[in-house]
């Protein structure tokens, strides 16, 4: 499993910038993006457990280094950004299931 949190880490930090303004910009876009990964992470065997830890890395990214470009998104960082660890394991898994749902 470690392996795949280093393909994550390394993933964020690479990401190409016009590919992510294009993937961030609707948050229609940056659901189905999630919800491809996340059928990509079942296909895997990742569990619910292991998709949310994932989810978080991201989550947590997305908060520290990226500028909402819609209200969902501002939302989402805002939320973020006053939850606890526990919480944020919450919001991780709740994201999860919205974009399960595409």
């Amino acid at each position: 499993m470690e392996n795949v949190d280093k393909k994550v880490e390394e993933k964020l930090r690479t990401f190409d910038d016009e590919k992510k303004d294009e993937i961030l910009a609707n948050f229609n876009h940056f659901k189905q993006y999630l919800h491809g990964k996340v059928e990509i992470g079942e296909k895997m065997g990742l569990s619910e457990e292991r998709l949310a830890q994932i989810t978080e890395k991201v989550a947590s990214y997305l908060a520290k280094h990226e500028e909402p470009k819609n209200r969902e998104e501002y939302l989402l960082q805002e939320l973020w950004k006053v939850g606890d660890k526990e919480e944020q394991h919450m919001l991780a898994h709740m994201l999860l299931k919205l974009v399960k749902q595409e």
